[in-house]
């Protein structure tokens, strides 16, 4: 193979995109909810139902075989209704299992789950009053920020007082600043945002999602009170906002003040684009994982309002450390951006993270990501800005070992963080920028910058600040190994989880867990119904939750079962040659060919639509693509 051809195997499909999927007969959304409406879609719900696909049904675990065709055949489990033949009576809603309502309504794909006749034969939704009450607070997803708010951001009309204040300190302490434009994006602005954060396949606005809270005046800039607040104050007697800057917003939060983090032993699920979605962290917090991290967000599509961006600081209430990661450049997009996410979700998250480790060339060329490495003074200002704006929030840093091979520099910058600018948890991935994930990690390094911070802390008397190493942990063993040899607190867990998820249980059990094929399929199955409940149990979230899924098992199928390895425990840069499985479910779990994620889709979401088909993100997961085969 030559150099040309082995490049081209290389890096990610960045053309792909993924069609959006309706109903052939859309209805409309207020009249699938039970409402009465009078616009331009489908009102008539007979015949929406008979022209409506089928309905899907999950198979239960014990329903799936160790050989093909591995799940048994849709037809066999349906008790259709006799004057809709779309409807499946034995189905069951995800959705409506979790929150005893379906907010799809008549257009759910598992409709038979929650819909009754009459005896002339009008349909009708059901729901558990019980089930909603419970929900509420178990199953309620939270951090929705609503297109009122959004709205001002794209117009320029939200208020940002300690952000404003804060850039004319800076402004004033640099006068040379102050002939360049303020470089806040404007109404004419063009936003670059990674294209797999574009979400044009999953309808994000529920047909009745929890009430938004309201625009905030220009005249008042304090944070309202949102519905879900309002649940937890009247069920629990206790207010979830912040309230240190609510009688006083001029009044600075000291360090002292601020939440503490005391993360030592817990494990840590690393913010992950595209793959790390609610879903998978759903999962991931099922599995053993205690601190979780949304998707990073750019700091100008945040201020620019955009839609899929604010999507990504939803939280589950399952995860019960949860933070929000941001990238940017500049303390002008940075310190408004940590404002806004005091403002709107403060009360949902426990800390903001800084990235300072992404080496993608978009975030990297742009200023942000890794390169803020190199740029030590403009870091400083950002950290201390945020944390004004954040008032008792934690800020935390995610930082690689330096910018280029041989030229390491966080040992010097780690100590600072904390000291000088009141970083609440720094992460250090043991690899440099330029190596992306080429190589082993430098867990050596990473025990020698730890060393330097603590040395600082006892110097100075302060006290200790978390620290988590990160890089090539996928085992129980490298995790104790780590942990022990270099004196982190924990170790941030980032591929070892998309390859397998199960690896928080191997860990909080420091065992190495020889799981079967059915466990790993019931995942599989539990991810896909977390997936409905998150994107949506309509036409559309279907779709877009088989397109999640295969993206998890473009990492999955890597997993090597242990019962099969000729040396434990396994590591992350290993590359088996083909094998086969102990069984034919195995094999099929193991197979490179996307096609073969596909087929494992459609035992839990029914068959794919004919016009649908899935592109890896990475190339060297493109089998039987001329693009992935050079």
């Amino acid at each position: 193979m030559t150099k040309e051809q082995k490049k081209a195997q290389r890096g990610q499909n960045k053309a792909r995109r993924f069609a959006k999927t309706r109903d052939e007969l859309d209805l409309c959304w207020k009249v699938a909810n039970g409402s009465i409406c009078d616009c331009r879609f489908t009102h008539d719900i007979s015949g929406y139902l008979a022209a409506k696909a089928r309905d899907i049904h999950i198979p239960e675990l014990s329903e799936i075989s160790d050989s093909p065709p591995f799940a048994p055949d849709q037809e066999s489990l349906r008790r259709t209704q006799p004057d809709h033949p779309s409807l499946d009576l034995n189905t069951v809603c995800p959705v409506f299992a979790e929150t005893g309502e379906c907010r799809y309504g008549f257009k759910c794909r598992f409709l038979g789950g929650h819909i009754r006749f009459s005896e002339s034969g009008e349909p009708s939704l059901v729901g558990d009053d019980d089930k909603k009450a419970r929900a509420a607070l178990t199953a309620q997803e939270v951090n929705f920020v609503g297109p009122d708010v959004q709205k001002a951001l794209r117009s320029k009309k939200y208020p940002f007082p300690i952000a404003d204040e804060y850039l004319r300190q800076l402004a004033a302490e640099n006068p040379e600043l102050n002939s360049k434009p303020k470089p806040i994006p404007n109404a004419n602005s063009i936003v670059i945002g990674e294209p797999e954060q574009e979400m044009v396949d999953v309808e994000m606005s529920a047909p009745a999602p929890p009430p938004p809270p309201p625009t905030v005046p220009e005249e008042n800039p304090l944070p309202t009170k949102s519905a879900v607040d309002e649940i937890i104050e009247t069920r629990t007697g206790n207010v979830a906002t912040t309230t240190s800057q609510v009688d006083t917003p001029d009044v600075r939060v000291r360090f002292p003040e601020k939440k503490r983090l005391h993360w030592a032993g817990k494990t840590y699920l690393a913010p992950l684009t595209t793959v790390g979605n609610l879903p998978f962290r759903r999962l991931c917090v099922d599995l053993g994982a205690d601190i979780t991290c949304g998707e990073m967000g750019l700091s100008s599509s945040f201020l620019a309002g955009s839609k899929e961006e604010w999507s990504l600081v939803r939280r589950h209430p399952s995860e019960r450390v949860f933070g929000v990661q941001v990238a940017g450049n500049k303390p002008a997009n940075l310190v408004p951006t940590a404002e806004v996410l005091a403002n709107e979700c403060g009360a949902n998250i426990d800390f903001v993270d800084v990235n300072c480790g992404c080496p993608i060339d978009l975030v990297f060329k742009s200023g942000s990501g890794s390169a803020l490495l190199d740029t030590v003074g403009k870091l400083g200002k950002i950290l201390i800005g945020m944390n004004r704006a954040l008032g008792e929030i934690p800020v935390t840093v995610k930082l690689r070992t330096g910018v280029k091979d041989g030229k390491n520099t966080a040992h010097k910058l780690m100590p600072r963080l904390s000291a000088e600018w009141n970083v609440g948890c720094v992460t250090l991935h043991g690899r440099t920028r330029q190596q992306r994930y080429t190589r082993l990690a430098d867990w050596d390094y990473i025990k020698q910058c730890v060393e330097a911070v603590r040395a600082r802390e006892a110097d100075e008397d302060l006290p200790p600040v978390p620290i988590f190493g990160g890089g090539d942990c996928f085992s129980s063993y490298d995790y104790w190994t780590n942990v022990e040899k270099t004196g982190v607190d924990g170790v941030m867990i980032g591929r070892g989880a998309l390859i397998k998820p199960w690896i928080f249980t191997e860990i909080k059990e420091r065992r190495e867990w020889d799981i079967s094929a059915r466990e790993r399929l019931d995942l599989i199955r539990k991810y896909a119904e977390y997936g409905l409940n998150h994107f949506g149990s309509d036409t559309a979230g279907v779709n877009a939750t088989r397109r999640y899924l295969c993206e998890a098992l473009s990492f999955q199928y890597r997993y090597i079962p242990i019962g099969i390895l000729e040396q434990l425990p396994g590591r992350i840069n290993d590359r088996a040659p083909a094998f086969r499985g102990r069984n034919e479910l195995e094999s099929l779990l193991a197979s490179p060919d996307s096609n073969d994620w596909v087929k494992v889709s459609e035992m839990f979401l029914g068959p794919a639509p004919e016009t649908w088909s899935f592109t890896p993100k990475h190339k060297s997961n493109a089998y039987g693509s001329e693009e992935g085969q050079g």
